[in-house]
């Protein structure tokens, strides 16, 4: 960084920084221009901004931007704020500015450096983000309207870090609300509308492709009785336990759902639902007893295009076989033409 021609009216630095933070689509951006106006302004010949997450205590700081140091340099420095005592750490954890702190240098030379944190307030309480230092060779005051310049950088930097971790929640937020808009959020798999959906998709693909598609339900045998006898939580366990055997039974072309209470439902390309449907129900009845009984489940599978040509035929298909499987014992699997098999 050069040190050796005047700063230039901090005014016109912190009015670029300004428009650059405010026009910058990512924090390196953002915390580059205002390590860019500190340059311009203060003539510093290094600076460097480091994050810390005050979601996640103890997690360190990590540094975020710098000027004036090469990459070794910034390896040395990043290491070395791990000590509570380093004047960068100190400031993320004291919250306290720091201005004319002299050091002597590997060199031998006196190095005098300013160091702030970067502070927001969120619900009336302020939080530290990080902080912000830079330094000059001895010797060298900061006067007031230097001082100043730093302190309103250092907030500008805050605010644009405080920005991002913003839109960081929000998109984060979004992606809950999108998972949870398609999961059925007891067992995690896809809820009724994403199992349709998918169904609809999958069987266009196969008309277009002239392939076939299988479609299953399962039903929990006597699930009502168990809610009954032992309670809606020992319910609920055996809806997961019957969802991670379904989970973990299928490919990965495959999709599964809970589509009611104790209903679940597989949408598999090609003709290999019965196969499939074997594979659950033979992992479910390998599960230990739940509030001492034993768990096990229907299904009754439909294939496209033998059973039905849209969604709402293959449906009714595989809600007749299923009906067939239950009327021929728990543990069955039945299948349009086929003698349900336990």
């Amino acid at each position: 960084m050069p040190s050796d021609r005047p700063s230039p009216d901090p005014r016109a630095s912190l009015a670029a920084a300004i428009a650059a933070v405010a026009a910058a689509d990512d924090l390196d951006r953002a915390l580059d221009a205002v390590l860019a106006a500190a340059e311009d302004a203060l003539r510093p010949t290094m600076a460097a901004i480091f994050i810390a997450d005050p979601d996640q205590a103890g997690s360190g700081l990590q540094l975020a931007a710098s000027r004036g140091m090469d990459d070794a340099a910034r390896e040395r420095l990043a290491a070395e704020v791990s000590d509570p005592g380093h004047p960068f750490t100190a400031a993320a954890l004291g919250r306290l500015a720091t201005f004319d702190r002299e050091a002597a240098l590997p060199s031998g030379a006196t190095f005098v450096g300013a160091y702030l944190p970067l502070v927001v307030s969120s619900g009336g309480v302020n939080v530290t983000l990080g902080s912000v230092g830079m330094g000059w060779p001895a010797p060298r005051d900061l006067d007031d309207p230097e001082k100043e310049t730093l302190t309103a950088l250092a907030s500008l930097a805050a605010i644009a870090m405080d920005r991002a971790r913003l839109a960081s929640t929000a998109s984060e937020r979004s992606e809950w609300f999108e998972r949870m808009a398609h999961t059925d959020p007891l067992t995690g798999l896809a809820n009724e509308r994403t199992v349709l959906r998918i169904l609809e998709l999958e069987l266009a693909r196969a008309v277009r492709q002239g392939s076939e598609l299988s479609l299953a339900l399962f039903d929990v045998d006597d699930f009502q009785s168990t809610n009954r006898d032992s309670g809606q939580e020992a319910g609920d366990d055996v809806l997961r336990q019957v969802a991670a055997v379904l989970g973990g039974s299928v490919r990965l072309v495959d999709t599964v759902g809970r589509i009611g209470g104790d209903e679940f439902v597989l949408v598999a390309p090609g003709s290999a639902g019965a196969t499939v449907a074997r594979r659950v129900i033979d992992g479910i009845a390998a599960l230990p007893a739940v509030a001492g009984k034993q768990m096990s489940v229907s299904a009754g599978v439909a294939r496209f295009p033998a059973d039905g040509g849209d969604v709402e035929t293959l449906i009714a298909a595989a809600t007749a076989t299923l009906i067939l499987a239950r009327g021929s014992g728990p543990g069955f699997v039945a299948e349009s033409g086929v003698a349900a098999e336990g």
